[in-house]
């Protein structure tokens, strides 16, 4: 069993809102995404997808960019990004999932000798303070982090690994351990996967480790349309 990532497809079904006008990176992406999955991917193995799947903004809209993973290989992960304004609850959310597609919202799912957990995070701080706005969302996120940290360690019963998923990057461009990082650390992650940057990031790289724990950047564009193999 394999674990890839993949993170910001915005899918647009209906062809109303596409990504080609943000550039060359992101012509026929849809297609190739597909082909590099199609092609790497098998049943056994799990996908995640670290938010930003949809530009819908009803959950009924967002069914038919959902069908995108229809007949792709393997068990898809997802969480919620800082776009999926379709996404308003969780129960709402898993009424809609395609077969094998599972959605975590504060909480973990073990499948094999894995452990996937998550939440969408928020910005973090860079050299000014967050706003008051910024750091109240910031700290809700640490308190859903801990959630879900908390219910992978009482699905942690056999040497799994644990993968947090979180959409926003959790730490600053200096990689300055904070509280979402000492979290991870203290419930002893073993890898992160995030998204949510696009275009010229060369502040970030694809995969960085702080403190044993493996630090994945997934956004498709920035990662050319393929899938990142995380185990």
């Amino acid at each position: 069993m394999k674990v890839f990532a993949i993170s910001d497809l915005h899918l647009c079904i209906s062809g109303a809102k596409p990504m080609e006008i943000f550039g060359a990176g992101w012509e026929n992406y849809q297609d190739i995404i597909k082909e590099n999955w199609k092609k790497r991917v098998s049943e056994e193995d799990v996908v995640v997808v670290a938010g930003d799947l949809s530009w819908a903004m009803k959950t009924e809209e967002a069914e038919k960019d959902l069908s995108y993973f229809d007949n792709l290989p393997g068990k898809k992960i997802i969480i919620r990004g800082n776009h999926d304004y379709w996404w308003k609850s969780i129960s709402s959310v898993r009424q809609i999932l395609p077969h094998n597609v599972y959605a975590l919202q504060n909480d973990a799912i073990k499948i094999g000798e894995y452990i996937f957990c998550g939440t969408r995070g928020w910005t973090v701080m860079e050299k000014k303070p967050l706003s008051p706005e910024d750091q109240k969302i910031y700290n809700r996120e640490l308190i859903r982090l801990e959630l879900a940290l908390n219910c992978a360690k009482k699905l942690h019963t056999n040497n799994e690994k644990i993968v947090c998923i979180i959409h926003y990057p959790p730490f600053n461009s200096a990689r300055e351990i904070n509280e979402m990082v000492s979290l991870m650390i203290k419930f002893g992650v073993n890898s992160c996967i995030y998204g949510h940057l696009h275009g010229s990031c060369g502040k970030f790289d694809e995969k960085v480790t702080i403190k044993d724990i493996d630090f994945y950047l997934t956004s498709c564009d920035l990662v050319k349309n393929t899938l990142v193999e995380i185990y």
